[in-house]
């Protein structure tokens, strides 16, 4: 297969996912480990891995990884973004501010309010 190729197919496949896993989309999984870096959560789909970062658990204050859920607990979480290499990740948040908005659809943004 050629690198043309392999390009084609690796875009396809991440359309693939970006459309199963959208920007903004609230879905749910069940933590799979802990590394110091974040959590990575079982989606249920063999293709990619969904990971929290530390930064990625508070608004406010200081993560550490002894604060983490515990493993094999289930996670609500948003899609923020994604690594489109061969680690495969969906990058999720669980900042209260991430899931408040994916939740909450307001009709004029909190920063516009008086």
């Amino acid at each position: 297969m050629g690198k043309l190729t392999e390009d084609i197919i690796n875009q396809e496949f991440w359309n693939q996912i970006k459309s199963k896993y959208q920007l903004g989309k609230l879905i749910y999984g069940k933590v799979e480990f802990h590394k110091p870096f974040g959590v990575f959560v079982n989606l249920g789909d063999a293709e990619v891995k969904g990971l929290i970062q530390i930064s990625d658990f508070l608004d406010t204050g200081s993560m550490t990884p002894e604060m983490y859920p515990d493993i094999g607990s289930p996670v609500g979480a948003v899609v923020i973004g994604y690594t489109e290499d061969d680690r495969q990740q969906v990058w999720l948040s669980v900042k209260p501010s991430v899931l408040q908005k994916s939740l909450v659809k307001l009709k004029i943004p909190v920063a516009n309010q008086v």
